[in-house]
């Protein structure tokens, strides 16, 4: 069911290169031989269930944590022999925002600036222009500490890029801003890519894979289990969709044995909503619907579309995102990463 390992469309030097990445809790594996290519100037997606090996695959790869087994090379750098020269090379945002909520934004960036020993003057140039380019300028002078979360997140952010890295690691970047932070934050990411930005994504918004993903891995139990492009994941699962959702629940039963008769795959049920793959598009979705209301089946709401994301996440780890983000942590998210410049 794996797509290619490659995509042909994808063509330019590998700047993040890793093999085999293993590492180990005990007897807990939460990398088992990851392998992971990612194109010079392109957009790679790490999607993965909590506990899948993504925030520790960042951590490798960024030199926060040494693996067990395998190898790492970012932009010409080894991770392992070399993990100075690989800091001078890359920027990192984590999940939580690494700001002093004390601090004013310039000061925040003046300080990371005067940590990647920039200088005095370039530090605080750079934190001028970060602040403009990130529509913080009005803000500059506030403490952090009164940013929304949106602001907070494109602080971070800004800092991850004060000395100007070719490779940026963004790990979960939207998590828990509203949706226009979240797509304000997207444009801005859009942007650094054209200007040349290599970057590593890790997400549980489908959407934004969909969104900002050149190449999308998914990961589970800290290996690869597929990767492709959006397009050539989702032609993984074939054709349309129907989707029903019928008004009491003891219509459930009865709407699912229906459409189990034109799907060709299995029939997804999330409380009275109901998904069915199937081939034939609106012809079949006619013939499903006439055999609904044969049964005295009551819809709520019915509709015909294509694979998601969401889709082939569910299909592939057996849940959908959404799901996942309501699961307890399988033993990764406690392992958040401190970023610091």
């Amino acid at each position: 069911m794996n797509p290619s390992t490659t995509s042909p469309h994808l063509v330019g030097d590998a700047i993040i290169e890793a093999r085999g990445l293993v590492k180990r809790y005990g007897e807990n594996y939460a990398l088992n031989g990851l392998d992971l290519t990612v194109t010079e100037g392109t957009v790679l997606g790490l999607l993965g269930p909590n506990g899948a090996g993504k925030t520790t695959a960042v951590s490798i790869l960024t030199t926060l944590l040494e693996p067990d087994a395998g190898s790492a090379v970012i932009a010409g750098a080894d991770v392992i022999t070399a993990p100075g020269e690989v800091r001078k090379r890359i920027g990192l945002s984590g999940q939580y925002a690494a700001v002093d909520e004390k601090l004013t934004g310039f000061e925040n960036l003046d300080l990371f600036g005067r940590l990647y020993r920039l200088g005095r003057k370039r530090s605080r140039s750079r934190a001028l222009e970060l602040l403009e380019r990130f529509s913080l300028t009005d803000a500059a002078g506030r403490p952090v500490g009164k940013y929304s979360g949106g602001m907070r997140r494109r602080l971070d952010l800004a800092g991850a890029l004060i000395a100007e890295p070719p490779v940026l690691f963004l790990d979960e970047p939207t998590t828990g801003l509203d949706p226009r932070s979240r797509t304000e934050l997207w444009d801005v990411i859009r942007e650094l890519v054209g200007r040349g930005t290599t970057l590593l994504l890790t997400t549980q918004y489908m959407e934004e894979a969909d969104q900002l993903a050149d190449d999308i891995v998914v990961i589970d139990h800290g290996q690869q289990i597929a990767r492709g492009t959006a397009d050539e994941l989702k032609a993984m699962l074939g054709g349309d969709r129907i989707e029903v959702s019928v008004h009491d629940n003891a219509d459930v039963d009865d709407a699912r044995r229906v459409l189990a008769d034109f799907a060709v795959g299995d029939v997804h049920i999330d409380n009275r909503a109901l998904t069915a793959p199937i081939s034939g598009g609106a012809d079949t979705l006619t013939h499903a619907l006439r055999a609904l209301d044969a049964e005295g089946v009551k819809l709520r709401d019915v509709g015909l579309r294509r694979p998601t994301l969401d889709d082939v996440f569910l299909s592939l780890t057996g849940h959908t995102a959404a799901q996942d983000n309501e699961m307890e942590p399988r033993g990764e998210r406690g392992k958040d990463v401190e970023v610091a410049a």
